[in-house]
């Protein structure tokens, strides 16, 4: 009979402190996979939002109309259109001063554009700490609550005058589940912060492409808007 006893009998029979350590690692286990599938949408909305924009950018639409349709939208912007939207105000409003260089321009657009990239990780990368923290004690505090119930078994098992192989097998049985529920919330929390780090980072990659580019598309435009004034002044 003993060998029929379900997870819950293991558990009931259990002693308080691996109930506790049972307890701690299930609500791991149901709070690590929450974030997993909320990390997992956040980052594919992230990719599927910067190969949106990726597209519109470079299909040649006008960059003036481009913000436009941002700002008209600017509470629900994100990612990329953010980061774009605060390098190009920034941009406009250093040259509606007329007082900056060139250079003072494109600082200012890629300071802002970067302190939109900073939050936009922010993000992404938000929760992923808790994943790995789960994925790396789980199995310690399983251990400890296998740890202790062999303890228990063992020194249950020499108060006895004869002992047999149905009399301490229960508990060390008791015992491992605690290990196993350890494993079980951690192995999924390793693989999902791994990948979603590896995620994360080349999602960075494609916002620092981005930055790096939009800035040269604007050091270009004001190197012509330099020239220009340049020969209307030379031609008065």
């Amino acid at each position: 009979m003993q060998a029929e006893l379900s997870f819950i009998d293991l558990f009931l029979q259990a002693s308080l402190l691996v109930k506790l350590v049972m307890i701690i690692l299930l609500a791991m286990s149901v709070w690590g996979w929450v974030l997993i599938f909320q990390r997992r949408k956040v980052l594919n909305q992230a990719q599927k939002d910067a190969l949106k924009f990726e597209d519109r950018f470079w299909s040649g639409v006008d960059l003036a109309r481009l913000y436009q349709e941002i700002s008209a939208r600017a509470k629900n912007a994100r990612g990329m259109e953010l980061m774009f939207h605060a390098g190009f105000k920034e941009f406009a409003r250093l040259r509606n001063q007329s007082a900056g260089s060139n250079q003072s321009m494109l600082e200012g657009a890629f300071r802002a554009m970067r302190v939109a990239h900073a939050r936009e990780m922010e993000k992404l990368d938000s929760h992923l700490g808790t994943l790995a923290t789960i994925g790396s004690i789980s199995p310690y505090i399983g251990l400890f609550g296998t740890v202790w119930g062999i303890m228990n078994a063992f020194i249950a098992l020499g108060a006895v005058q004869q002992a047999t192989l149905a009399m301490v097998a229960p508990g060390i049985a008791e015992a491992l589940i605690a290990t196993a529920l350890g494993l079980f919330a951690a192995i999924p929390a390793v693989i999902a912060f791994n990948r979603f780090t590896t995620r994360a980072e080349k999602i960075d990659g494609q916002y620092m492409n981005f930055i790096d580019e939009f800035t040269s598309i604007l050091q270009r435009q004001a190197l012509a808007k330099s020239s220009k004034e340049k020969v209307e002044g030379e031609s008065l």
